[in-house]
């Protein structure tokens, strides 16, 4: 991945990649989930104690290789354990339950004592080919590094997913050496192993390759997470959710919508976010961790951890930064920035403002260009504006202050003590006009000309 995260904590649908397979495991319902770690040991098994915190955790040893890794976790399982043993990989976030069941059901159903999933591709290489023999049946799986040509020919490949009888893998663990291309011990010996020695192995290869993917670089994690985002959207879409177009929407699987929510154009709905029911969002929208409330609209805004009450509108170009909170059937508008901002019901702040630590209470209108100035160099400081105000424009509050139920603010007031309620809050500066300034200071000039003009009209 060539980067400073592990590659299996890299977020797919706001999930890390090994976060899709343990969920995968939990959907299972296995008897004993065994995690194997390595590289970023302290890393990983953080993750894995979140995401499925049942999970026992195994550290492999200096033996390198996948069998090695399997022995480890056969060795971790209770004494007296004789279920099947599952393997899969920690980078393969798409492999889903259904098919993980299904190959179950195919292993238990048949006489083999191992089953592998398999698949078809026009392009196997740098995968362990799946060798067959002259009746169809599995044979033996052989690594790239260690292939022929013959076996380079063969197109099937492992998926490295596995389901093992535990005692028959038991006694061919053991058996495994590192005397191969890569020094490794392989889990893909076994399956020749136990064929040496009578045992019956099956392959069995999935309808879609893309399911069995692996994650090796983020040209490959790009590919997995379109391929996620369709179906995420293809669920909401069969459970009543409006998308207008899939190709340019990301939602992650952590997000909750109800029937009839519109998603438009440009949307990305991230984190814990959940829009109620018959509310709108977008064009060109990205809410994280957002609740917006029954019909609402949100359109051409980001917000991050905001609540957006039922009936409020927000946008065009507003910016709603962590604890906003607007009531319902509020309004925040267009080039409006909001921060740690209670913003009651009806309220509104229509266009060109930054509200930050302050309340607003109900009925209230902020007009366009007003400032909570709440930051004084060191300290930060609240606002409070009553039920029922009326700010005029350009206005700037040098918190902290406290503007009282109903009252009133004029033109270009910048308010640095309380407000009463009821009360209308100016600052009286009499306007002065220079006659004939621009023409003494800027005389050849357009407006000198325009202003001569205007005086010859006049007289």
């Amino acid at each position: 991945m060539k980067s400073t995260t592990p590659k299996l904590l890299h977020s797919l649908a706001g999930v890390p990649i090994l976060g899709h397979v343990l969920a995968t495991a939990r959907a299972l319902g296995a008897d004993h989930v065994v995690t194997v770690v390595r590289h970023e040991r302290d890393r990983i098994a953080e993750v894995v104690s979140r995401e499925l915190p049942e999970s026992i955790v195994v550290d492999q040893d200096d033996v390198p290789g996948t069998g090695r890794a399997v022995e480890q976790a056969v060795e971790a399982l209770p004494a007296g354990f004789d279920g099947d043993v599952l393997v899969v990989n920690g980078d393969v976030p798409l492999l889903d339950s259904d098919t993980l069941a299904q190959l179950l059901a195919r292993h238990r159903s048949g006489a083999a004592v191992a089953t592998i999933l398999s698949a078809l591709l026009d392009d196997a290489t740098g995968y362990g080919r799946v060798v067959r023999s002259e009746e169809g049946t599995l044979d033996r799986i052989v690594e790239q590094k260690d292939a022929g040509p013959d076996e380079l020919a063969v197109t099937e490949i492992n998926a490295g997913v596995y389901v093992f009888s535990i005692s028959p893998l038991r006694e061919q663990l053991v058996r495994l050496t590192t005397e191969n291309a890569q020094g490794e011990k392989y889990i893909t010996d076994v399956i020749g192993l136990l064929r040496e020695v009578g045992h019956e192995v099956a392959a069995v290869p999935v309808s879609q390759s893309w399911v069995v993917e692996g994650v090796n670089d983020r040209a490959q994690l790009s590919r997995q997470a379109a391929r996620l985002n369709a179906l995420i959207i293809q669920k909401w879409q069969l459970a009543g959710v409006t998308v207008q177009d899939p190709s340019t929407t990301w939602i992650d699987l952590t997000v909750t919508l109800a029937q009839d929510v519109t998603i438009k154009p440009g949307t990305q709905l991230l984190g814990a976010t959940v829009v109620e029911t018959g509310a709108t969002v977008g064009p060109d929208t990205t809410l994280v961790d957002c609740e917006i409330g029954q019909e609402a609209e949100v359109r051409r805004t980001d917000g991050t951890l905001a609540v957006i009450g039922a009936g409020a509108t927000v946008g065009p170009f507003a910016y709603l930064r962590p604890g906003t909170y607007l009531g319902a059937a509020g309004k925040i508008g267009a080039f409006v920035e909001t921060k740690n901002a209670q913003i009651g019901p009806r309220s509104k702040v229509p266009h060109l403002s930054y509200v930050g630590d302050a309340t607003v209470g109900e009925g209230a209108n902020i007009g366009a260009g007003t400032i909570f100035a709440n930051y004084d160099g060191v300290h930060k400081h609240s606002t409070v504006v009553g039920d029922e105000v009326r700010t005029g424009s350009h206005n700037v509050f040098v918190a902290p202050v406290r503007i009282g139920d109903g009252a009133y603010t004029g033109a270009g007031t910048v308010v640095r003590k309380d407000v009463p309620a009821g009360a209308l809050a100016i600052n009286v500066a009499p306007q002065r006009n220079l006659e004939g300034w621009t023409v003494a200071n800027r005389p050849g000039s357009a407006a000198a000309s325009a202003a001569e003009g205007a005086a010859s009209d006049e007289e």
